[in-house]
């Protein structure tokens, strides 16, 4: 099953869920009957109700600051490839051919890196070429600034450009890895369902399912938190950065055949 097919059940499920126990609630409120004490429960209601609106927009800021990071980061990596790609102009003209051969093959495999992260062998497979390009571009590098023929400006200006353009890996593949700890998503479906019963608790003394509300209400909660969860899986879901790759494919575009 798939990343939105599987967001869509989640949502239907949460939808379903609040609807059950907005219906539970009322049939313990009628049970109860304790209309005596609508104060309690509305300072209930509303310290739910409060605690569920301050996760849902903490929750979707970070999101979205995460989704503008992850854009910035893929454009931060094509500017640094497209640096280093200039500065071997510095080194010896008989250094650069292998080089920039060992570009080419790199920065097509930080594209297909991320072109379809479903497919985990294909991802896996480029990460590893990419690893293993990193260092023999180093290595290269490293050679040819020792080189007689190399300006004593090389190994300044080359080998920091290399050194930006390898951190920026690392940097990318913490960012795929940063998410929320899964109690918070547990947190807000919890409080969506406590206010869902609270709600048809509250409801039991005036005689009247609210369904148009407790629909609106369940299906806000449900799409809001499945919106957080594609921001931050956007290269999964409805929501996605890939547009933004095109930075990278224009960088290897100008490095030639």
């Amino acid at each position: 099953m798939n990343f939105i097919a599987m967001t869509a059940l989640t949502v239907l499920a949460l939808v379903l869920g609040m609807i059950a126990l907005y219906l539970l609630g009322g049939r313990l409120g009628q049970r109860l009957k304790a209309g005596d004490d609508d104060k309690g429960n509305s300072a209930a209601e509303t310290a739910v109700f409060s605690l569920l609106g301050l996760l849902l927009g903490f929750t979707f800021f970070g999101a979205a600051s995460r989704l503008e990071d992850r854009r910035h980061l893929v454009t931060q990596e094509a500017n640094d490839i497209g640096t280093a790609w200039l500065r071997l102009d510095m080194l010896p003209a008989d250094s650069q051919p292998a080089l920039r051969a060992l570009f080419r093959d790199y920065t097509s495999a930080r594209i297909a890196a991320f072109a379809d992260v479903d497919n985990i062998p294909a991802t896996a497979a480029a990460l590893q070429q990419t690893a293993d390009l990193q260092g023999r571009i180093w290595q290269s590098a490293v050679a040819a600034v020792r080189s007689p023929e190399a300006p004593p400006q090389a190994a300044v200006l080359v080998l920091p450009a290399l050194n930006a353009m390898i951190d920026i890996t690392t940097t990318r593949a913490v960012a795929t890895e940063n998410h929320p700890p899964p109690v918070i998503y547990a947190m807000l479906a919890v409080f969506g369902l406590a206010a869902a019963l609270l709600t048809g608790f509250g409801n039991r003394s005036r005689g009247a399912r609210a369904w148009f509300n407790i629909g609106l209400f369940a299906f806000v909660v449900s799409v809001t938190l499945a919106v957080i969860i594609d921001l931050e899986f956007p290269r999964r879901g409805l929501i996605r950065v890939d547009a933004v790759d095109h930075t990278l494919v224009e960088v290897r575009r100008g490095m030639g055949p």
